[in-house]
């Protein structure tokens, strides 16, 4: 092969791995901003996943999946979220006990 196409050859290989490690830095789901609304209907809510600061987000939050696949972001100063949050463990642990066959686990993914 050519010199000049060993060089062409080693300018991708680069480029790729500067694109895929630039790629990875960045976090996948982040809240940038977040509802401090004081309640939340917990029929409408299939999983959560908690966000911290230090991890590449710009704030705490406490990330809610609906069973439509929406995804809502509340603080986490809010007096409220540790009922709701233990009320989607129990939802989902009682979905798959009952390997989601009832029509309230419409929604909540299989683990």
């Amino acid at each position: 092969m050519a010199p000049c196409g060993d060089g062409k050859l080693l300018f991708c290989v680069l480029f790729l791995s500067c694109c895929i490690a630039t790629l990875a830095q960045r976090p996948v789901d982040c809240c940038t901003d977040v509802i401090t609304r004081t309640t939340i209907e917990r029929r409408s809510l299939a999983d959560y996943r908690l966000q911290f600061r230090g991890q590449g987000c710009p704030n705490d939050a406490v990330m809610f999946v609906t069973r439509r696949g929406k995804e809502l972001c509340f603080a986490t100063d809010l007096p409220w979220l540790n009922d709701v949050m233990k009320h989607v463990d129990d939802l989902k642990k009682g979905c798959k006990e009952g390997k989601y066959k009832y029509k309230r686990c419409f929604g909540v993914k299989r683990v």
